[in-house]
């Protein structure tokens, strides 16, 4: 394995980042563990999850598989998040000083730990100061119960507010931004891609298949969760896309779902695309991808087939 360093830190962890989701709704306990056990054993190290999937179910199915014992916490690089409540009363949601220790300290009992590697915010709170916030995540940090702080979701001003905030706090800042970023999603790429390069954060890309859209779509209409309705609407509102690009992705003989994965690892500044395996026979795919080297050629024949926003902005739409 490959591994990579997130951000402008000296922490390294896998070129791709097993995403829990699915454990507790669509996997169940055993099969999770079994997931997990075979990332580990693969070399996967870095594990994404947060305080509301599954209803908190999931940080529990973690935290059992902790309790095993065997170095699994020791071996892995954990990421939970903070910001949603499903409790209705004030306070138990957003990013005030005090949601954000006690949904800390809530996901540290969950997850059978002391510690949290990448506390992520998993949404911007525009009624929360900078200021709050980074005393709150500082606190943390000073108590052990955080090592490094990252983001989820955020605009590019908002994390160049966000680091600036930090710099003025003498802390370290954002370390990663987790995006949705795939071939047919490539909006980051005008400010949030900009914004990570400068400031040193690394970029985890969510949902890297599109929902399904990118991985054999037009092949497996009817299979899974790519049967679904919404799914089907777009395929068909992209398909001639799809046609050329599970054309080459057949020229290349790789599957589309692994070139997918691969092409995000060519770009600046991601660090770990997510993988939300619901099963051990789908976490294999992770490994052929990151044995994908795509050429210049490749990659010019995909901007074609997916062109995104034309580059970082302003020179994207000004000039």
């Amino acid at each position: 394995m490959d591994y990579r360093l997130l951000g402008r830190t000296g922490l390294r962890v896998s070129p791709v980042c097993l995403g829990t989701m699915n454990f507790g709704p669509q996997t169940d306990e055993v099969t999770s563990h079994r997931i997990m056990d075979a990332a580990l054993e693969g070399g996967i190290n870095f594990f994404d999850t947060a305080d509301v999937y599954g209803g908190s179910e999931t940080e529990k199915i973690i935290g059992r598989w902790y309790a095993q014992g065997g170095g699994r916490r020791d071996k892995t690089v954990l990421a939970t998040k903070v910001y949603n409540g499903r409790d209705p009363w004030p306070n138990t949601s957003r990013l005030s000083a005090l949601h954000i220790r006690q949904a800390c300290e809530a996901s540290l009992r969950r997850l059978q730990t002391d510690h949290i590697d990448l506390y992520q915010m998993h949404h911007i709170d525009r009624d929360t100061p900078w200021d709050e916030i980074w005393q709150a995540m500082d606190l943390l940090v000073a108590q052990g119960k955080v090592i490094y702080v990252g983001s989820s979701n955020f605009a590019g001003w908002h994390i160049v507010r966000a680091n600036e905030a930090a710099a003025r706090h003498g802390s370290l800042g954002l370390v990663s931004e987790q995006s949705l970023y795939n071939l047919n999603a490539r909006t980051v790429e005008l400010e949030v891609l900009p914004a990570c390069e400068s400031y040193g954060v690394g970029v985890i890309p969510w949902s890297p298949l599109g929902g399904g859209l990118l991985g054999g779509a037009l092949r497996k209409t009817t299979e899974g969760r790519r049967g679904q309705e919404r799914l089907q609407v777009q395929v068909e509102r992209h398909r001639d896309k799809l046609e050329a690009w599970e054309g080459l992705c057949g020229d290349l003989g790789h599957d589309p779902a692994d070139v997918a994965i691969a092409w995000l690892l060519h770009q600046p500044a991601v660090t770990a695309p997510i993988i939300g395996p619901r099963t051990v026979e789908q976490l294999a795919g992770a490994h052929r991808a990151l044995d994908i080297t795509l050429e210049r050629e490749t990659l010019d024949a995909l901007d074609k087939i997916f062109p995104g926003p034309g580059g970082a902005a302003p020179e994207a739409y000004a000039w």
